[in-house]
């Protein structure tokens, strides 16, 4: 329900939605030239309609800099507003109780989750919510929700996450893993005092403001082998491909169980010092804006995911996460 304050409710007239409206895509994307090309606009006319919305309202939504505009307090109060209601009149208008599950989702994940975990499940949620349209998109930087018009991301991170919503998906292991002829030559199995003597592979933006090598000096302060880490190493900015470096006997890496473990199975690498350990407090979250009520094409794909995490976790040995 559109829900706005009473003097701009009783104040809206067909010319004045069509205003909100320009004002709602020019506040996604911070910039009257972006909100004209979305619009089939020129900037001018985009600029006005927010002038003559901001008049009639007697508000001002916008503080217009040299080269950028941003929202006033009662702007982004506004954009809220009008973002939760386009989002309730688009569920309504698409979908009904009994209707197909229907529409877009825009979905951010890091690489490595995308490569390795994500993109080889995806036939089964095509298959079952053909009407469904699926944007992924990758990166290792934090999505912006409003302005990259994302609906939901999933992240290897501590579950810290300000002002937006987290479901914690599935929790993580690791260890070192490498190619079984480079454990041969190098001497490594059950030896963990010959990783002196190793490359070390590094994920250098493993999660937030990571060090470059901060998951091989996580693991190796769990296990109080801190001392054996030699200065030799590779770095990658992402894990997948510290792992792909491992199979060609590139080094040692520190695998998550998540995304290797089918490596592991096949034996195309090795666990030269025994089993996973627990990551400390680095996990797999899904986080979205708070919706009220939650859109039913995202409530079925977290469902999805969920269910995808849970078989994930039983076969890996792990229990399910409850709830």
């Amino acid at each position: 329900m559109l829900n706005l304050p009473p003097r701009i409710g009783s104040r809206l007239n067909s010319t004045q939605f069509s205003n909100l409206y320009t004002f709602l895509v020019a506040a996604r994307h911070l910039s009257f030239s972006r909100a004209a090309d979305e619009l089939c606009l020129t900037p001018s006319a985009v600029s006005h309609r927010i002038g003559r919305l901001e008049s009639a309202l007697s508000i001002r939504l916008f503080q217009r800099l040299t080269r950028q505009v941003c929202l006033t307090e009662e702007g982004e109060r506004i954009f809220r507003i009008l973002q939760d209601a386009v989002g309730e009149l688009s569920e309504a208008l698409q979908q009904t109780s009994q209707a197909e599950v229907a529409g877009a989702i825009a979905l951010y994940v890091r690489p490595s989750v995308a490569q390795c975990w994500l993109v080889p499940r995806l036939g089964d949620f095509a298959e079952r919510y053909p009407l469904v349209s699926l944007d992924i998109r990758v990166g290792n930087d934090n999505a912006d929700f409003r302005t990259r018009n994302i609906d939901l991301a999933l992240y290897y991170a501590n579950g810290d996450f300000p002002g937006l919503v987290s479901h914690k998906l599935m929790g993580e292991k690791m260890a070192p893993v490498c190619s079984p002829e480079y454990a041969r030559r190098h001497g490594l199995l059950d030896n963990p005092d010959n990783l002196r003597q190793c490359t070390l592979l590094h994920d250098s933006l493993a999660w937030d403001n990571a060090a470059y090598d901060a998951e091989w000096t996580l693991w190796a302060t769990q296990q109080g082998m801190a001392a054996l880490l030699p200065e030799r190493g590779i770095t990658f900015d992402r894990s997948d491909l510290c792992v792909i470096a491992a199979m060609n006997h590139a080094g040692v890496a520190i695998g998550r169980q998540q995304l290797v473990q089918k490596r592991i199975d096949q034996g195309e690498l090795i666990l030269p010092f025994g089993s996973f350990t627990q990551s400390g407090h680095y996990d797999y979250y899904l986080v979205h804006p708070p919706h009220d009520p939650m859109p039913r094409r995202l409530q079925v794909f977290i469902d999805w995911l969920h269910e995808c995490a849970s078989q994930s976790l039983l076969i890996n040995g792990a229990e399910p996460l409850s709830g």
